[in-house]
């Protein structure tokens, strides 16, 4: 009996695995709706110098208050970061909402050429270059997207690319009723 359990031991553990996989694949799961730690928490405390060759400031938790803003971390080497980079520079064009960003274990020279070919939307840029800044946030990658209430509490994460509908249907009501 116990050389049979242990023949379907490595079956049973297979399957097991599998239906994990599977779970994961259902078209119903999103991917950028990963659950965060940090959201309802005030923001991690930081303080991070400008990028080198950016004549604007870095950023550091005491900027992260008074008002809704968005926190943006970014890369230059990060591809769906230059997907999502219109659309933040529509939202800086319209002044929907204050935009300030992290840039993420990045060479300051790239950064400052990625945004002087793109644009630049952002009021505050920090340079995070040994990470630490989006270890501390729960950053498992770039680009990712923080709302954040006056008071400086993290109210929503969204992971990936941020595209127009995701701004219209979940960023921009969430900013609405922040502000009342």
């Amino acid at each position: 009996m116990s050389k049979r359990v242990i023949l379907l031991l490595p079956i049973a553990l297979f399957a097991v695995l599998v239906g994990a996989f599977l779970w994961g694949l259902a078209p119903d799961r999103d991917p950028s709706q990963v659950p965060s730690a940090m959201v309802d928490k005030p923001a991690p405390d930081f303080d991070l110098p400008s990028v080198t060759g950016l004549d604007i400031p870095g950023l550091k938790t005491g900027d992260l208050t008074g008002e809704v803003i968005l926190v943006n971390f970014f890369a230059s080497w990060c591809v769906p970061c230059r997907v999502e980079h219109p659309v933040f520079m529509d939202l800086a064009a319209r002044g929907d909402v204050k935009l300030v960003a992290i840039n993420y274990r990045d060479e300051p020279a790239d950064a400052v050429a990625w945004l002087a070919e793109l644009g630049n939307p952002y009021s505050r840029i920090g340079a995070d270059l040994d990470a630490r800044t989006g270890i501390d946030w729960g950053v498992s990658g770039v680009p990712e997207t923080y709302v954040i209430d006056s008071s400086g509490r993290i109210r929503y994460q969204h992971i990936g690319p941020m595209l127009p509908r995701h701004y219209e249907e979940t960023i921009r009501p969430m900013i609405e009723d922040l502000r009342q």
